[in-house]
């Protein structure tokens, strides 16, 4: 008989830590979804550590003519500022890349997105504080 209500004692028990460790997991999870939501910047955080490119127009390898603009997100306000200098290498490493790509490179999603990554690499290689997060193709027009 003893041994019974032992035996049921620990089982009580058992359960018990077992769902309070649930209770506190589930709890836990919650909350560092909501921090990692909280940590999404905003929209004005991101233009403020953006920076705009202007319209370009240049030659591309196949003699064809593409004119674009470029947004540049950075991961800091101190980030842009220090791009926002560097704009004059911004410009060379954008026309330094069209001039290597054929029209139909840049045909597709697929072409601009492999654009916009390759500039975004080569930003960031000159980058000293901060990084470049995203690059945005404003307006394209190509010829």
């Amino acid at each position: 008989m003893k041994k019974n209500k032992l035996l049921t004692i620990m089982l009580i028990i058992l359960v018990t830590i077992t769902l309070i460790g649930v209770v506190l997991f589930v709890v836990l999870t919650q909350l560092n979804k909501q921090t990692a939501a909280s940590e999404e910047p905003s929209i004005d955080e991101i233009l403020e550590a953006s920076v705009d490119v202007p319209e370009l127009t240049t030659n591309l390898a196949d003699n064809s003519v593409v004119r674009l603009s470029l947004k540049i997100q950075t991961d800091s306000k101190e980030a842009a500022e220090e791009l926002t200098k560097r704009d004059f290498q911004t410009k060379n490493l954008v026309i330094e890349q069209l001039s290597e790509m054929k029209k139909d490179d840049l045909n597709g999603k697929q072409g601009k997105a492999t654009f916009e990554s390759t500039i975004k690499t080569q930003i960031n290689e000159l980058m000293q504080d901060g990084e470049v997060q995203q690059v945005y193709i404003t307006s394209y027009i190509i010829q």
